[in-house]
């Protein structure tokens, strides 16, 4: 097994030559918010994988072997959930709302100009359709905020501020997600469902009209 202890972000100070030839190797967002994995890269070559302690690894980051060799990572598709304003009768406010509200549930979320990104979730994807937002399946990269308080200067696009302090935060939401859901969630149908039916949802949305309950409250956000 090759060591790999060293990681480039974005292959920052490499020439293009040296990685055009380089091995690669996909990595999901699962295996990449970890320091420490097993894979293998495109050369067949087994890796052992040992970085500090909360630093992940995102697209574009080059591993750098025991050996000297290189390998290239590239953010294999994954299944995620793209969440989207309804063109209709929603406006850009709405998917501001739906990350704040997204946030205080420790979700890992992409944030795009035009749509947000989130692993696959039944009963958050029903919450956002209540929310004039368009809720749909795909296969893609996934490359989540490294939150507020990273530290900066260990990466250079919009999700790479560093990850020495958010992300030893952020793996154990990783991990405990599914305790964090269960105790979101059912606070969650309990409170917001008594206020998101609501809206009057178009055609074009997909959504139930059966669910309007009229405009008592003028569609404000409690």
């Amino acid at each position: 097994m090759l060591n790999v202890t060293k990681l480039m972000p974005q292959g920052r100070g490499l020439a293009a030559a040296l990685l055009k030839r380089a091995a690669s190797v996909e990595l999901d967002w699962d295996v990449r918010q970890k320091s420490r994995f097993d894979a293998t890269d495109s050369q067949g070559r087994a890796l052992g994988v040992f970085l500090p302690r909360g630093q992940v690894v995102r697209g574009g980051d080059v591993l750098v072997a025991e050996d000297g060799s290189l390998i290239v990572v590239k953010a294999a598709p994954q299944p995620v959930l793209e969440v989207r304003a309804c063109a209709e009768h929603g406006t850009p406010l709405d998917l501001l709302r739906a990350a704040y509200h997204l946030g205080n549930r420790h979700v890992t979320l992409e944030v795009q100009p035009d749509h947000l990104k989130l692993e696959p979730d039944h009963v958050l994807a029903d919450m956002l359709r209540q929310r004039h937002l368009i809720v749909t399946e795909a296969q893609g990269a996934f490359e989540p905020e490294g939150g507020a308080y990273a530290a900066t200067g260990a990466h250079g696009h919009s999700h790479d501020h560093g990850h020495a302090h958010d992300h030893a935060h952020g793996h154990d939401h990783a991990h405990d997600h599914g305790h964090a859901k269960a105790d979101d969630h059912s606070h969650d149908q309990g409170h917001e469902h008594k206020h998101e039916h609501q809206h009057e949802h178009g055609p074009g949305c997909g959504h139930d009209h059966s669910h309007d309950h009229g405009h008592g409250h003028g569609g404000h956000r409690h």
